[in-house]
């Protein structure tokens, strides 16, 4: 992309963009499962906020078509943080042409480790388009803290000059940028990793054979395992933690009432030997917990 801006966190760069390029009058369309800095920003921005439910394309396509507002935008994580679910970017981005609308997509989840050289979903997909604005965290992948948007250049100016989230804040500290250099040298050659980090999803996904709990469909490495019951979640990640696995209990209203889960987050620091241990004591826990 042309141009890009840091920010201090990726919750100050949502909160910061939306509002900059749409306000009343206008029009925001967002999935309804988007992380809550997406919902906040929306909010925030006091444009019309219309949610269409999760990656149904054909609800999306109604609600654009059935918009008057000048300006429209669409908003989506690329990853969806509690599902691990990729969103329909391609096609996504054919409604965001057809009706005139920008796409933000919050790659915090897939910069890194998706697409060639871990460039994010975007490169996974291979999309390109002036209307195409790219949010990536610093957080997760990248190991440090901070994220980033790029887009056009004169996108970039204008955030530069109306983004408050950006302005009205301390800079990074220079110790921090050399830091993020490092990192992204470690991404840009770091093949090898996301090798490793792929072949352990695989690992997971075809030993992990559940009866009463369901492992949701997944490629990547947020592998969440709905339990239902608040209770028995929690139960389960408390005696999963006391064997020295950590996954943690995602309970509504984060996630809806009835879908309490086990988050699963593998990274390339894993082993395969740790993956094994983690399918034989969920296998171990579904049987005791009836």
């Amino acid at each position: 992309m042309d141009d890009a801006l840091y920010f201090s966190t990726g919750y100050m760069a949502n909160i910061g963009v939306m509002p900059a390029l749409v306000g009343r009058g206008d029009a925001i369309f967002a999935d309804k499962v988007n992380h809550a800095s997406l919902i906040d920003a929306a909010l925030l921005s006091r444009a019309d906020f219309i949610r269409y439910p999760h990656c149904d394309l054909n609800a999306l396509a109604a609600r654009l078509a059935a918009s008057s507002a000048p300006r429209k935008l669409i908003v989506t994580d690329s990853v969806f943080s509690m599902d691990g679910d990729l969103a329909p970017l391609p096609e996504l981005l054919a409604l965001a042409e057809a009706h005139k609308a920008w796409l933000l997509v919050d790659d915090a989840h897939g910069f890194g480790v998706l697409g060639p050289q871990g460039r994010g979903c975007l490169a996974h997909f291979a999309l390109h388009s002036k209307r195409l604005i790219y949010m990536g965290t610093l957080g997760k992948a990248a190991g440090v803290s901070g994220a980033f948007v790029a887009g056009e250049r004169s996108l970039i100016e204008w955030l530069v000059n109306k983004s408050r989230s950006y302005i009205f804040t301390t800079g990074a500290p220079p110790l921090l940028a050399d830091t993020l250099l490092t990192a992204l040298d470690l991404i840009e050659h770091g093949d090898a990793r996301r090798a490793h980090l792929a072949a352990l999803i695989g690992r997971l996904k075809s030993s992990l054979r559940l009866e009463r709990w369901q492992l949701l469909p997944s490629d990547t490495p947020i592998q969440p395992v709905v339990i239902g019951d608040n209770h028995e979640t929690l139960a389960v990640s408390r005696a999963l933690e006391a064997e020295g696995l950590w996954v943690p209990a995602i309970r509504p209203p984060t996630v809806p009432r009835g879908a309490a889960r086990l988050r699963i987050t593998l990274s390339a620091a894993h082993s395969f030997a740790q993956v094994d241990r983690l399918v034989e004591a969920l296998k171990r826990l579904e049987a005791q917990h009836p």
